[in-house]
């Protein structure tokens, strides 16, 4: 789009009280020329369909703000990508509410790749974070784009996963690009600028308002072939997400949890209505093979952790401690070690990668 023409659009885009419906629909009445649209008279607006309150509007539109968008946009590897143009991802526009507009920055051409959507909790275990990034990296090296929200738990680990075997990743903000949220993010924002692309819908200047996550939520999963759904409780706002891939036609796979977690609730839901169980990156690879053909020539070994070396003992532990948080009480008297010893065996379990720390001083089985 020709620097004038987006200037008119960021105008109209700006106007409060003229939305995607309306904007989208002046655009083809005006054959897109958003210039003539800001130069029509009432009676052309009156004519298009817009109402007197927004004829007022567009009339006495403020152009101060394109002006800024535009300067942004001409920085090295700042991109507004409007509907009707070629850079715009043709999956995102199969939704019924497609933005008109994305801000992006870093490498625009990962708008077009094969994305998945790896969500969940912000307050998620260590384990959720960590089956997270696994995850990401298996997938990323699959070929598939990690898009995710850039939220800390889930999102962030999603993120980095990618980032750390040289993969793809597209975060999806709920600000305008300008503002880093959350602000513990700004490294991961820099290093997903350089080496993945931020997108958004928001303008620049637009803080963290509540009701704009949903709203980036929709792109998360309108962008991506399919949702992955790591941890989240029963109300969750990763749950939105997959709710609206599945509105979408898209492809909702969750990972299930102990029925213990707080946070496995809400995958466990999304499984008894219907999202495809996974306890591996490569069902997902498998599931998604058949849509994307390359993917299963290119995934890599997704074989299972086996168990290290261990004596007979450290073994019979390792069964004792199992899949939920237990407490070193506990395991005293399931195993019949004395403490001493019992903390031994645990410090080389887990030094094997085979328990975590749990809270509340109790372990549990990797």
């Amino acid at each position: 789009m020709q620097k004038d023409q987006l200037a008119s659009f960021l105008t109209l885009y700006h106007c409060f009280g003229i939305g995607r419906v309306s904007l989208i629909a002046l655009g083809e009445q005006f054959s897109l020329d958003f210039n003539q649209i800001l130069e029509a008279n009432r009676s052309d607006l009156n004519g298009a369909g817009l109402s007197n309150k927004q004829i007022d509007v567009v009339l006495n539109a403020d152009r101060s703000t394109a002006e800024q968008a535009i300067a942004w946009a001409e920085q090295p590897d700042n991109h507004i990508v409007c509907y009707d143009e070629n850079d715009y991802p043709p999956l995102l526009k199969e939704i019924t509410d497609y933005p008109p507009l994305l801000y992006c920055s870093g490498n625009i051409e990962l708008l077009k790749n094969p994305q998945i959507a790896i969500v969940g909790s912000r307050n998620c275990t260590p384990g959720g974070a960590r089956t997270a990034k696994d995850f990401a990296v298996t997938l990323a090296k699959a070929g598939l784009t990690i898009t995710s929200g850039m939220a800390s738990g889930i999102d962030t680990q999603a993120h980095l996963g990618a980032l750390s075997c040289g993969g793809n990743t597209v975060a999806v903000t709920g600000t305008g690009l300008d503002r880093i949220y959350p602000s513990e993010n700004k490294q991961l924002a820099y290093d997903i600028h350089e080496n993945g692309l931020l997108v958004s819908e928001f303008p620049l200047g637009t803080g963290p308002i509540s009701d704009n996550f949903p709203r980036r939520n929709r792109v998360i999963s309108g962008l991506s072939v399919a949702t992955l759904i790591v941890e989240a409780t029963r109300r969750s706002g990763s749950l939105i997400t997959a709710r609206q891939a599945a509105e979408q036609g898209r492809e909702v796979f969750a990972i299930p949890g102990s029925i213990h977690n707080p946070q496995a609730r809400g995958c466990h839901r999304l499984i008894q209505d219907g999202a495809r169980l996974v306890d591996q990156a490569s069902d997902i690879v498998e599931e998604l093979g058949s849509l994307l053909g390359y993917l299963a020539e290119q995934a890599p070994s997704t074989a299972r952790t086996t168990k290290k070396q261990l004596d007979s003992d450290s073994l019979e532990l390792l069964e004792a401690v199992g899949y939920d948080p237990v407490s070193t009480d506990v395991l005293v008297g399931r195993s019949g070690l004395t403490i001493d010893k019992l903390s031994s065996m645990l410090l080389i379990l887990e030094l094997n990668d085979l328990i975590e720390p749990a809270p509340g001083g109790c372990y549990v089985r990797i």
